[in-house]
């Protein structure tokens, strides 16, 4: 498809209350059409049948849409992992707001075929002052790499990496609180040590709690660990 197709495509989906509704949700997302999730991940499975690398190499970023769809299409092509992680790269350089971050990064389970690989790559991302760079990171290591083999280097990496602004910080948090449905035991004793910051170690409390795969007990012994915090005035 051309850019021409997809963006008539993409007008002929598009519903101008759910844009203002997504815009109320996603601050800092620009010049967005109102094309619901499933529709854009629909396209992309039909553009990685056909021509793809001649869509990404000459993509457009007209819209919100346009550019979502690009990292949709970079997760469901099949390719060598070292161009899919060249394609993923020069998607991440395009992510300026958390909705361009999790639908994409939350898909690319190619990763789960080389997450040491993956996991190195991660790592100038997990540790670089992106704000969303390191929320991409953080989401990627909570949809595929909560593994008896990883979650240690990932416990590790959330008490040793400060975040990088707000929408990094609520990753982490995210993060933390997918470690402790699945792993209930390492990831309260992260907490218990308190290893990280305060915002941090909180919002990953107000997950947890929220959680319905967590128990009443342990939602219990987490609120013990909020941590008081004193806001400017």
């Amino acid at each position: 498809m051309t850019n021409s197709e997809i963006r008539n495509f993409l007008e002929a989906h598009a519903d101008a209350r759910y844009a203002a509704f997504s815009a109320s949700l996603v601050p800092g997302a620009q010049r967005l059409l109102g094309v619901r999730l499933p529709v854009l991940r629909a396209l992309a499975r039909d553009i990685a049948k056909d021509d793809w690398r001649t869509y990404l190499d000459g993509a457009a970023d007209d819209s919100f849409e346009e550019t979502m769809l690009q990292g949709l299409v970079t997760g469901a092509a099949r390719m060598p992992f070292a161009e899919q992680l060249e394609r993923v790269a020069a998607y991440v350089r395009k992510i300026d707001n958390w909705s361009l971050c999790d639908s994409p990064a939350t898909g690319f389970k190619f990763v789960r075929k080389h997450r040491e690989e993956a996991w190195q790559f991660l790592q100038p991302y997990l540790h670089g002052d992106g704000e969303f760079a390191q929320r991409f990171a953080w989401v990627v290591l909570l949809a595929h790499f909560v593994t008896d083999e990883f979650i240690g280097r990932v416990l590790d990496a959330c008490a040793a990496v400060p975040p990088s602004g707000f929408y990094a910080m609520m990753g982490k948090a995210w993060l933390v609180a997918v470690c402790f449905a699945k792993y209930p035991s390492p990831t309260r004793l992260l907490l218990a040590e308190g290893r990280m910051d305060d915002e941090t170690q909180n919002q990953a409390i107000r997950k947890i709690t929220d959680s319905f795969r967590v128990t009443e007990e342990d939602k219990r012994y987490v609120r013990t660990l909020k941590r008081a915090t004193v806001r400017n005035k």
